[in-house]
């Protein structure tokens, strides 16, 4: 890998991730996509909560805010942040710790990037696109911009709307999660893929 430039970039948000969950035979990289309030973060914790094993949680947001404290969401920052933690991600599961990366990753381009990552890392690719009602993601975004829910992201209903014309829809088999239901369904209709 030519890109060697990154790897300071890396190797911060590889320290900012604490103790390593312990390697597994044939580790799953979980991929969950969705708009900003449609609550990917809370479906990602529930999830590992529930996994047979532990995970490690990639929060593109957090990690954001890891390698740029006064994030600018420029083009460029988020080209530079994604394109390390596609390389952490390609090093967690070299290693064998299975991934649940919490992302928009509303572009189909993108996300090919990280199907190109498990199969190399021999992994097994699980997508999940998240969405919730208009009027609950617009509430939800209403109180995290009043402070009033804790959250790494910066996103608003603004945000939201900008972003919402830019979906590309997911091109492979993947899981669909309506956050403002029961989750639960879902969450053991994934344990039962990884199991297979």
């Amino acid at each position: 890998m030519a890109q060697t430039h990154l790897i300071p970039d890396v190797l911060k948000l590889k320290e900012s991730l604490g103790t390593l969950p312990e390697p597994v035979v044939r580790p799953a990289l979980i991929t969950v996509s969705g708009l900003p309030g449609t609550g990917k973060t809370h479906f990602c914790q529930k999830l590992a909560e529930k996994l047979p094993y532990q995970s490690i949680i990639l929060e593109s947001d957090a990690l954001r805010k890891t390698l740029f404290p006064h994030p600018t969401y420029t083009p460029a920052e988020s080209a530079r942040l994604f394109q390390a933690i596609h390389l952490l991600t390609e090093d967690l599961l070299q290693k064998n710790i299975p991934v649940i990366l919490d992302a928009t990753n509303l572009s189909e381009p993108h996300r090919e990037r990280l199907y190109h990552i498990a199969e190399r890392a021999k992994a097994k690719l699980i997508l999940v696109w998240v969405e919730a009602p208009l009027e609950v993601v617009r509430q939800r975004l209403l109180q995290r911009a009043q402070g009033m829910t804790r959250s790494h992201s910066d996103a608003d209903w603004t945000v939201f709307q900008k972003m919402q014309p830019t979906v590309d829809r997911i091109r492979r088999n993947h899981f669909v999660v309506d956050t403002s239901r029961d989750i639960t369904p879902v969450i053991d209709k994934i344990i039962r893929a990884l199991k297979k």
